[in-house]
């Protein structure tokens, strides 16, 4: 399903009874706190700390070593939130509060999902810490992004129990076939997501991302595709180390290397380098 040509509407989703997932409370309030100018690290790690599952997370989060790069790992909240500056705390708990907002059945289908999302959020960030003079994409921006690229799916099986089920139990859930889900029940789940993520107040070239990751856009310049294309490669990345073929990848591979500026002879090797940095844990 190619992206859609206008901007979706909240209303029609709505219509059709999909639900968008509204924010949790303590986002509702880190956003109302961060607006104004009068706040310090420990207002901001106190509400955060408010959702004891959430402070848990996203402190294992910017414990790992993409996030503080070398140095000593921060002991504290407080301090996960200094050394990642406001934005990019915000960033990471918008990502970490979105898997406890939709599907919180501990329905296989679902489960299934969110580890996915993690590890590829976690292999974009890795691709983006180490490609970021070239596309100046920041590790917690595409740790959002890999979080939410697909939260559409998880939005539609709720509307639509036997969307995508048997392809997320599979663990695949490739571009191709999400493409099939969205002809089969007459959606558009990058449409989804981006209602999702614009609910959210994610940053406007993040939305845009969602919206047009079907493929590279190329009308979609600077940030957004160079996020698209991270992504991918991490998309790519983790197939790979599953040792599952990524009929994605005969598509759009070549263009998602050109943009992050990345020769198709250094592929393998840099693959191998991200298998050595990352393992496949819950996060």
């Amino acid at each position: 399903m190619n992206a859609p040509s206008k901007q979706p509407d909240p209303a029609d989703a709505a219509a059709r009874g999909i639900r968008i997932p509204p924010q949790p409370q303590v986002l509702v309030e880190l956003v109302q706190l961060l607006a104004d100018d009068d706040y310090d690290s420990r207002e901001v790690a106190g509400v955060i700390a408010k959702d004891p599952g959430l402070s848990a997370m996203v402190f294992k989060i910017v414990r790992s070593p993409v996030f503080y790069r070398g140095r000593a790992a921060p002991d504290t909240l407080e301090q996960s939130v200094i050394r990642l500056g406001f934005q990019q705390t915000l960033n990471i708990a918008r990502a970490v509060a979105l898997s406890t907002s939709i599907g919180q059945e501990t329905r296989p289908a679902y489960e299934k999902f969110w580890q996915r999302s993690r590890e590829l959020a976690q292999l974009a960030s890795l691709v983006a810490a180490e490609r970021v003079s070239v596309c100046n994409i920041f590790p917690d921006q595409a740790y959002m992004a890999g979080v939410f690229f697909d939260c559409g799916v998880p939005v539609l099986m709720q509307r639509f129990p036997d969307y995508c089920k048997t392809l997320l139990l599979d663990g695949r859930l490739d571009f191709p076939s999400l493409r099939e889900e969205d002809q089969r029940f007459n959606v558009d789940h990058c449409s989804i997501g981006y209602l999702v993520a614009r609910h959210w107040h994610l940053p406007e070239f993040i939305a845009q991302a969602i919206l047009h990751h079907d493929t590279v856009p190329h009308d979609e310049l600077g940030a957004v595709r160079s996020l698209v294309a991270i992504v991918h490669l991490a998309a790519h990345a983790r197939m790979n180390m599953l040792k599952v073929y990524d009929y994605n990848w005969d598509r759009i591979g070549g263009e998602v290397l050109a943009e992050l500026g990345l020769h198709p002879d250094d592929l393998p090797g840099y693959l191998a380098d991200l298998r050595e940095r990352f393992e496949f844990v819950p996060v």
